[in-house]
């Protein structure tokens, strides 16, 4: 019986079989680079959350592959990519995903500025009345500037 019991309480520390309880980070591969980037929103049981997280800065050389996995979770909802101008002012475009599909490839030259954000954007969760989990990336092409720093403050919540 004692052993039964023990095997149990590892069985749910280990959380055999569930969902994370928060948000997974999504996955950004560029030429040899591979970046891990939190999300700086997402819905966590019913509520909208926010978070602190400085979103990465990734220099890439031009005609370069820019690979971006979501979570599984995140791809069985949808997603898209929104394209933002350096400052998270400006929306430039929207590249669409596949319903199911998990990762999106894009070339770095398929933004005109040097610099820009790609910010990853869940479909809303109608349990949070529209809010939608965010992950902003920055990327500088090689031979490009940048006018402001991306990681002084959390960027804005992106169009979802």
């Amino acid at each position: 019986m004692r052993r039964v019991a023990l095997t149990a309480v590892v069985l749910l520390l280990a959380g055999c079989g569930s969902e994370p309880s928060g948000p997974q980070d999504v996955v950004v591969e560029a030429g040899p680079q591979r970046v891990e980037a939190a999300p700086t929103q997402y819905c966590v049981d019913g509520e909208g959350q926010r978070y602190d997280a400085a979103p990465p800065y990734v220099e890439v050389s031009p005609d370069t592959t820019i690979r971006l996995t979501v979570p599984d979770a995140v791809a069985e909802r949808g997603w898209s990519v929104q394209v933002f101008d350096e400052g998270l002012a400006e929306l430039l475009g929207e590249a669409p995903v596949d319903p199911g599909e998990a990762v999106l490839e894009l070339n770095s030259n398929d933004v005109v500025p040097p610099a820009f954000y790609l910010v990853v954007v869940e479909d809303a969760v109608e349990d949070c009345e529209g809010f939608s989990g965010a992950w902003p990336i920055g990327f500088l092409r090689a031979g490009g500037t940048r006018g402001g720093t991306a990681t002084e403050s959390p960027p804005p919540a992106p169009q979802g």
